[in-house]
């Protein structure tokens, strides 16, 4: 089964965005290995709270990486 895992900040992506990804993972996924890949696709958008993740031994938050919240939509997904 054909599995990816993204992490990204929370409240930096909409519910729209986050559907983007997974469809786009998934044709990706197809295109690869198939279209019997489609159905097996599992597709993970993890959100790690800000301040929850870090590079070489520092921690990052959005503000050091210069980006702002996105407003979510309603029916956050």
């Amino acid at each position: 089964m054909p599995f990816a895992n993204f992490k990204v900040l929370e409240k930096t992506l909409t519910p729209k965005q986050k559907e983007e990804i997974v469809t786009r993972t998934t044709e990706l996924y197809v295109e690869l290995y198939g279209e019997q890949a489609r159905s097996n696709t599992m597709v993970l958008v993890e959100e790690v709270a800000d301040g929850g993740w870090g590079i070489g031994g520092n921690v990052l938050t959005l503000a050091m990486l210069g980006g702002e919240a996105t407003p979510t939509d309603a029916g956050d997904a």
